[in-house]
């Protein structure tokens, strides 16, 4: 595997005073040998120029959070990071590597979570190049490769997760995003290391059913909160029944047989647990008529 390597280089603006001078001098000496007729240094000064020039191709410049890749015929040379005018080697090709943090938003995938429902799920993922050497030689297009992982680990992680929790103590997309994140964001970088890239955050962005199951899904979560809601309500209600029987008791302000009490726990359950409010019942004969 290629690892970066930080190749120093020399000072733009120094060669670029000595470029400058050494042109000055080639015409200077270009102008003495036409006046004089010496081709010597005709020649002299048409050689320089021609080095000058060539040596005009080694300045580069280097932008703050960018890196260069210097190759020599193929040859990976070193990368510069230092910001500035630089100069090098002329025959280095230097291919320009962005060191910005950068995000992208994938798609809306359609898949299957581990229930096989069907979801759409989409993910942000912010990531930069920590290696430019593995970003250039490890991988054909670094950029590509990063979305394409992505969303990959994106479709393995919805898979491995159901999209609701109907157990207690369950992992779900919906239910646990911080927990999710982490996941997905370790997946990603695992896949992304070779490449010299490092995840800093990666999280989801979009979250549903599928439209096609999206309102049963609805009406199994509406039945689920109902079947919630009654339970407190019924939890609630026991415990008043069995609050006012004690009470009863305590105070012995009326003494019920066994069928009498069932009748009674049963016309209390009714009235608190019952959507509409309670129709008053006149007895106009005894407590057992």
């Amino acid at each position: 595997m290629n690892r970066e390597q930080v190749r120093r280089t020399a000072p733009g603006l120094l060669a670029l005073t000595v470029l400058f001078l050494a042109l000055a001098g080639a015409i200077t000496l270009f102008v003495r040998g036409v006046r004089d007729e010496h081709l010597s240094l005709v020649g002299l000064a048409v050689l320089i120029v021609v080095l000058d020039l060539l040596g005009m191709a080694g300045l580069f410049v280097v932008n703050p959070n960018e890196g260069r890749v210097l190759q020599l015929f193929g040859s990976y040379a070193g990368t510069v990071r230092e910001p500035g005018l630089r100069f090098a080697n002329p025959f280095y090709t230097k291919r320009r590597i962005s060191l910005r943090v950068r995000n992208f938003e994938s798609g809306h995938l359609k898949v299957n979570d581990t229930e096989g429902n069907p979801i759409e799920i989409a993910a942000v993922v912010v990531w930069r190049v920590v290696d430019t050497a593995e970003a250039c030689f490890e991988v054909d297009d670094y950029e590509n490769y990063v979305h394409v992982q992505s969303e990959s680990a994106l479709r393995n992680l919805a898979t491995s997760y159901p999209y609701d929790a109907h157990e207690e103590g369950q992992v779900s997309l919906r239910g646990h995003a911080t927990q999710i994140a982490d996941h997905l964001k370790a997946e990603i970088q695992e896949r992304l290391a070779k490449a010299g890239v490092e995840v800093i955050e990666a999280r989801i962005s979009h979250l549903a059913y599928a439209p096609e199951i999206a309102s049963a899904m609805l009406q199994r979560q509406q039945a689920g909160a109902i079947i919630a809601a009654r339970q407190r309500i019924v939890d609630g209600a026991v415990g008043m029944v069995e609050m006012a029987l004690e009470r009863l008791d305590q105070k012995k302000t009326v003494s019920l047989d066994p069928e009498r009490r069932a009748a009674m726990v049963s016309n209390l359950l009714v009235v608190l647990c019952s959507e509409r409010a309670a129709q008053p019942v006149l007895n106009a004969g005894t407590l057992y008529q």
